[in-house]
């Protein structure tokens, strides 16, 4: 196991000799040693013998050589740390069993029976096997071996990884034994089985192990059997899956798309988050309620133990997480989320007059671009004309030109009611009253002209004035607020890090991006400029898209470019966003996610000293800021991470940040 909390899963399916024990044996040995570092491997069902032995299966000589074949199986072990569970034919209490033996380190732990066994269609199993329903607590003396544990009542236990196992049809069931397991305390589901093909079963596996996973807030490690069993009247693909909590992991089959046929085997190995796992057990309260009157047996634990490794983890962690990867998922979780901002908008301006407008603050950047569409699009839906929506740009010191003429194109092309105020005067004003000299400079009768020339002859991006900058932005929201109902614009991100102005940028009526984090922004802007608008609106779109992220609240370059760049700050949000996410969702700490973050694939190309550097100043202003968070307005939930204190996250706002920088 990983000192981090990783337990490595391997699903392999073999290349099997049908009724030929000691060769598999030797097939499932050479994959033991392929697979050395893996903590736990699972094998198809019957993959001693093979599933399609027929009568065989009442010939002694098979038993017996099955029973050969896995006593060689645990001496093999003796040398290996690994848990290797296999399926064979077994005689018990003058019944036949189809069973899963748990090996480790040359010690048989037990025994697990299959539960339901199908007799419809293609399978006959009742035909040879009787059902382990209902047997528990038994033993088996085994000479070679000794007592063996014996029953469905079997839970497998190493630290905080708990395996449970169950073969094949029980997964099909209503409520799977697997469920119970999960229930009982198990967090690693194994499945042997000897699933045949047939023309879209493979899908339909596919979402039945992803489904268990999610259902039973476990890791699910699923081991068919594959197209070296016999061919007689079927055709077994080997489809072997690794699942987590309701997303599949990885899966291979032998059988490919392109319909030809590989009769090797086949495998899987994945590295499963088992702090993940807990976590959302302890988050998820109904979890534990749903063991009330369900579980009825008092399962036996058997003890192991696994060597620690520190290897590479045999995972793929994304570094933007709240991106899907895959242009179809992405395309699809866009139209989502812009449908539930557009659905939560329509409802609360239901309960408005109609003659309040709707009035937003646009800037020419991504979030009150990303706001400012949703108003439009909920405008149409609701037969609202787009005119009620008023928008307002005010430039200050620090507006660029890009931005100013993107703002102005976008409200004008809109067809909404649009305003243009300079804040300037306003502000120095306000500075005038507070007795402040911005950057040290005398204000006296300067104009707005001669102020702007003497701030931006002394390059105040190497200084610092929060007095200028909140000035600005409080500014701007006392103009908003006395022209109607305020949509705010700021996102997960921003609320996460207080990256907003208290009483600012921080406030509004109603905030329609409040839990969209920024990486996720961008492709929303993106999304829409190519799926829903053209032209003019189409071009804007997309060189706000492209545009560096900005408060612009100090002066741009002499040619009019944008200096005061957010990220050169605070750090990439991209980071920024991965720490939130991993953080907040699984509860992920600082030194874990430093490990994960330096095998993460960034867009951006990062050192570890950044990445450690980036994650000191998240966790500082994530906590020092949750005051701002307390009293964030009304805003849809529309992923799995919100900040709202009144759903999601209640924390203190005088916690302290200390025990997590010393984790790092």
């Amino acid at each position: 196991m990983h000192p981090l909390g990783f337990v490595r899963l391997s699903a392999t399916s073999i290349e099997l000799s049908v009724a030929d024990p000691a060769a598999n044996v030797e097939a499932i040995l050479e994959r033991c040693d392929q697979l050395h570092d893996s903590d736990v491997i699972v094998f198809p069902e019957l993959c001693l013998c093979g599933y399609t032995c027929g009568e065989l299966f009442l010939q002694d000589r098979l038993l017996d050589a099955c029973m050969d074949g896995l006593i060689r199986l645990v001496e093999e072990s003796s040398d290996s740390s690994q848990l290797w569970v296999v399926g064979l034919p077994l005689r018990f209490e003058s019944r036949l069993f189809n069973v899963a033996a748990v090996i480790h380190h040359g010690s048989l732990l037990g025994f697990v029976p299959k539960q339901f066994l199908p007799t419809y269609q293609e399978f006959y199993e009742r035909r040879w096997f009787t059902s382990g329903k209902g047997v528990e607590g038994r033993e088996l003396d085994i000479p070679e071996l000794g007592t063996i544990p014996f029953g469905t009542d079997l839970l497998f236990e190493c630290d905080n990884l708990v395996v449970g196992v169950e073969v094949c049809e029980d997964l099909w069931m209503p409520v799977p034994p697997s469920a119970i397991q999960a229930l009982a305390g198990a967090n690693v589901l194994l499945n042997l089985s000897a699933s045949n093909e047939t023309i879209g079963k493979s899908a339909y596996r596919r979402e039945l192990v992803a489904s268990q996973s999610g259902r039973c807030l476990a890791a699910y490690a699923y081991s068919s059997a594959g197209p070296s069993e016999s061919t007689t009247d079927l055709v077994f693909g080997g489809h072997c899956m690794i699942a987590e909590n309701g997303t599949l992991l990885d899966e291979v089959t032998c059988i490919r798309s392109d319909l030809q046929s590989e009769v090797s085997a086949s495998h899987v190995t994945v590295d499963v988050d088992l702090g993940r796992l807990l976590h959302d057990r302890r988050m998820t309260g109904t979890f534990g309620e749903g063991n009330d009157g369900v579980v009825d047996k008092n399962f036996r634990s058997v003890p192991f133990a696994l060597m620690q490794h520190s290897n590479s983890l045999k995972r793929t962690v994304s570094g933007q997480p709240f991106v899907p990867q895959n242009p179809a998922m992405l395309e699809e979780r866009c139209r989502e989320i812009f449908g539930i901002q557009c659905a939560a908008l329509a409802k609360r301006v239901q309960q408005l007059p109609e003659i309040l407008p709707l009035v937003i603050g646009v800037s020419g950047g991504l979030d009150s671009t990303l706001a400012l569409l949703v108003a439009v699009a909920m405008c149409d839906r609701e037969a609202i004309p787009r005119s009620r929506i008023h928008g307002l740009t005010m430039p200050g010191f620090g507006t660029s030109k890009g931005t100013l003429e993107n703002a102005r194109k976008l409200m004008s092309e809109l067809g909404i009611t649009h305003f243009e105020t300079d804040i300037r005067a306003t502000c120095l004003q306000v500075f005038q009253d507070l007795n402040h000299q911005p950057f040290g400079i005398p204000i006296g009768k300067k104009t707005v002209d001669e102020f702007q020339a003497a701030i931006e002859a002394l390059h105040p991006k190497e200084h610092s004035d929060l007095v200028f900058e909140n000035v600005q932005a409080r500014t701007r929201t006392l103009l908003l607020m006395s022209r109607g109902f305020v949509l705010g614009t700021g996102d997960l991100s921003e609320q996460a890090l207080g990256w907003s102005t208290y009483n600012g940028d921080h406030m509004s009526m109603y905030n329609v991006n409040a839990s969209i984090p920024k990486t996720l922004v961008r492709f929303l802007i993106d999304y829409l400029a190519k799926h829903r608008f053209s032209g003019t609106v189409r071009d804007c779109l997309l060189n706000i898209a492209a545009a560096p992220i900005s408060p612009e609240l100090l002066p741009t370059s002499k040619d009019g470019k944008i200096l005061q760049k957010t990220e050169d700050t605070i750090g990439a949000y991209e980071l920024h966003d991965f720490f939130l996410y991993h953080m907040l969702r699984f509860g992920t700490a600082p030194r874990k996610l430093l490990h994960l973050a330096s095998l993460a694939k960034f867009e951006g190309d990062y050192s570890s000293e950044q990445i450690r550097e980036t994650l000191k100043v998240f966790l500082k202003r994530f906590f020092t800021n949750q005051f701002k968070r307390s009293c964030v307005p009304d805003g849809p939930k529309v992923g799995s991470i919100s900040l709202s204190p009144r759903g999601d996250w209640r924390m203190p706002s005088d916690a302290e940040v200390t025990a997590w920088l010393a984790d790092m």
